[in-house]
């Protein structure tokens, strides 16, 4: 069974809020952001890439779009604006290395899958646990991807799959996934069950479904199967985690409006963070190692 003690350093972890904000909240960003990242360096470099080049939402401001509830342990305390978590730090170090400091840095909340949907978008990016998929790159611009996922099964301790060791042992399984995910996807193209998956308008409405042994399995990524045993359900266990059907690795990247001309001096700060070796030591300090998550093939 993964026990706590095998998650990220967070401290004590709040379970999440289950409430859901106005798409039009905006939140500043809290000084001690800035924390998060160290000081501010000189950004990705001049012409368009300048801070005071690049074309934004709002003007001196870079506005990043996420969902409500912010759910650990991509974000700490339902609050992106703090800088603790995974993708509230990643965020931050982009903006810094754009050229901002964290009191230039605004929030927009944003339904996941509005996110990837068609159209104009009131955020310079968002970072929400976004896969890119060809799919959604027909109606949105994706970065480099900033964190390489597997899916992960969730199970209740004692239940009949919690002790499959490969994928053929989940076929019987009555699985729960949230709707518009990779997730869904995933069980669909993997694992294939035998009967169609519980689909779900939100994540925490799957997990409520396993802690009440509506279903039989969750599958969710894989830090977030981390905090779905350590903090939202009891007596849960990682069954294991598994790739994509295609063996090509599923990546996050943060979404842009389509055609927007963002996206190179994004990747670039991202490529920066890459190369120096920090966005790897964002991910130990918040996502921690995967040990004790088996393989499922």
């Amino acid at each position: 069974m993964v026990r706590p003690s095998t998650l990220f350093a967070l401290g004590a972890l709040a379970a999440a809020v289950v409430g859901c904000a106005p798409a039009s909240e905006t939140t500043q960003a809290s000084p001690s952001a800035q924390s998060a990242t160290g000081t501010a360096s000189p950004g990705t470099g001049a012409g368009a890439c300048a801070k005071e080049s690049l074309p934004l939402k709002t003007p001196g401001k870079l506005t990043i779009g996420t969902d409500k509830p912010a759910y650990e342990p991509w974000f700490a305390d339902d609050d992106p604006s703090n800088g603790k978590g995974f993708e509230s730090a990643v965020a931050y170090a982009i903006a810094d290395r754009l050229g901002f400091a964290a009191g230039d840095v605004t929030w927009a909340t944003v339904k996941f899958d509005s996110a990837f949907a068609p159209g104009a978008k009131q955020f310079d990016f968002d970072l929400n646990q976004v896969s890119v998929t060809p799919d959604r790159a027909k109606v949105v611009d994706f970065s480099k991807g900033y964190y390489t996922v597997k899916q992960a099964v969730v199970a209740l301790d004692g239940s009949k799959v919690a002790s499959a060791t490969d994928l053929a042992g989940l076929k019987d399984a009555k699985i729960g996934v949230q709707v518009g995910t990779t997730s869904l996807q995933a069980v669909k193209d993997v694992i294939r069950p035998s009967a169609d998956p519980n689909v779900y308008n939100e994540q925490i409405d799957a997990v409520n479904a396993l802690k009440n042994k509506q279903v039989d399995a969750v599958v969710v990524d894989l830090p977030t199967a981390f905090y779905v045993t350590a903090a939202q359900v009891d007596n849960s266990r990682i069954v294991g985690q598994f790739g994509t059907a295609s063996g090509v690795p599923e990546v996050f990247g943060a979404v842009f409006e389509k055609g927007s001309p963002l996206v190179g001096c994004v990747d670039g700060a991202i490529e920066e963070l890459t190369t120096s070796g920090e966005l790897a030591k964002i991910e130990t300090r918040w996502l921690g190692s995967a040990a004790g998550a088996p393989e499922l093939k």
